[in-house]
């Protein structure tokens, strides 16, 4: 209940102070990569339970001659990879913070078709709500292997607390400072998870 509290409270006072700088970006956005404003996407919660995150979309909207969308490396533009490496496109997220569906701290959400692919272990990163930012986006972010990755979020499930998530929020605003692990080696965003390698 005092991490939802702090959530709430945080949040909602983010979103006010913010909200120039919202607006701003949304109306860069506009002006660069045109509509939609917002990159809305299923991702799962607690419990693995379905909720729609919204972020500012990063990306163009190119597709290939058999309308798959092109690469990430092909689609991120200039502008795109300013707002990815000032995390700025994370910004709207504080909205499902808010809605209670995130934490401002907690394993990132990522794709529903990474759940069938968890380990028992791995799977256990759904036992909180997905945050913001977390233990392995300061540890590495989007530099690190995923097993590693993995490993990071079930160690913040099994060692949250106030004072831990106070810490990583603390090193986060260093992360973006710094612009430190970004994406991985050779990717414009991170790689694919296939699965675990055993």
């Amino acid at each position: 209940m005092s991490k939802r509290f702090f959530d709430l409270i945080v949040s909602l006072i983010a979103l006010i102070v913010l909200l120039p700088v919202i607006f701003l970006v949304a109306v860069q956005i506009r002006r660069k990569l045109g509509s939609p404003i917002f990159f809305r996407q299923t991702r799962p919660g607690k419990n693995g339970k379905p909720f729609e995150m919204i972020k500012f979309r990063t990306m163009l909207d190119a597709v290939d001659s058999k309308r798959n969308p092109l690469p990430d490396d092909q689609r991120m533009t200039p502008f795109g990879k300013l707002l990815r490496s000032t995390s700025l496109d994370e910004l709207p997220e504080l909205w499902n913070v808010l809605k209670g569906e995130m934490s401002l701290v907690g394993p990132r959400p990522l794709l529903m078709e990474y759940l069938p692919l968890y380990s028992e272990e791995q799977y256990r990163r759904h036992d909180v709500r997905p945050g913001v930012t977390g233990w392995a986006q300061v540890n590495g972010r989007n530099a690190i292997s995923w097993e590693d990755k993995f490993r990071l979020d079930v160690w913040y499930v099994d060692n949250q607390s106030f004072l831990l998530d106070l810490k990583i929020l603390f090193l986060t605003i260093k992360k973006v400072l710094v612009r430190d692990g970004i994406s991985g080696e050779g990717e414009a965003t991170m790689s694919k998870f296939t699965g675990n390698k055993n």
